[in-house]
């Protein structure tokens, strides 16, 4: 039995998140069928983590024990039976002991907003839209009170139960493009929504409802009404997770 790690590129817009349901389908369930019909093998597939409903990844990875003996063609035979919007992108033996959620060190996600009151119909499932304007300005000044090692119990969705609300943010880079914005954060893990719910924050400061240097008082408040709104899911993308 060999221990490998598989990268995958998926579209969520058709599934209802990562995690195998039991009235829903799910991309594991999707990706662990096609094992079966590949190997012939009931695996279970163990992901860097969840990703929710209609949220894309552009790498997200998973772990699973196969019995499969050319690993360096799993991919292809998996695409095989995939649906187009699911796709390996390589495989690789790992050690006995590895985990694709537990070994992970940093997860990057990429978050897509465009200012526009008309949604393209080239985009309007990966991307989230406001028909307002924003300060790129004002939400480069809010993003610098992110970065670090903080308590995020405001930015994440209320009557979560974790361990501890406690995570660390690299950084939070905002570019844009023509009325394209790009909210690309790293850390080495993150609470549920809590993506969305800085990009909400951040969109806030930008709207002016808002200050930059009223997001402090928001971290610190450990207070989920005090942050901004969740932001679809739509808009965002798993860029890629580092081990």
């Amino acid at each position: 039995m060999k221990n490998v790690l598989c990268a995958v590129s998926y579209k969520g817009t058709n599934y209802a998140g990562w995690q195998k349901q039991d009235n829903a389908l799910g991309i594991q369930e999707v990706i662990e069928n096609a094992f079966f019909d590949c190997t012939g093998e009931r695996v279970e597939i163990f992901a860097s983590g969840r990703t929710d409903a209609g949220v894309h990844a552009l790498e997200q990875c998973f772990s699973v024990k196969t019995k499969f003996a050319q690993i360096e063609r799993l991919p292809m035979a998996l695409n095989h039976l995939l649906p187009n919007d699911i796709r390996i992108l390589w495989a690789k033996e790992v050690p006995n002991d590895f985990h694709a959620r537990f070994s992970a060190h940093k997860k990057t996600y990429l978050y897509r907003l465009k200012t526009s009151d008309i949604e393209s119909p080239f985009d309007f499932d990966t991307t989230a839209y406001i028909d307002y304007s924003i300060s790129l300005e004002k939400m480069r000044e809010a993003s610098k009170y992110f970065i670090g090692e903080h308590n995020f119990k405001s930015f994440c969705s209320a009557g979560t139960s974790v361990p501890t609300f406690e995570r660390i943010i690299y950084s939070l880079n905002i570019t844009k493009t023509g009325n394209l914005y790009e909210f690309e954060v790293c850390g080495n893990g993150f609470l549920y929504n809590m993506v969305r719910i800085i990009v909400g924050t951040l969109v806030d400061v930008g709207g002016g409802k808002i200050k930059p240097s009223q997001v402090e008082e928001i971290i610190n408040s450990q207070d989920r009404q005090k942050a901004g709104k969740t932001m679809p899911a739509k808009g965002l993308t798993l860029k890629c997770v580092e081990y």
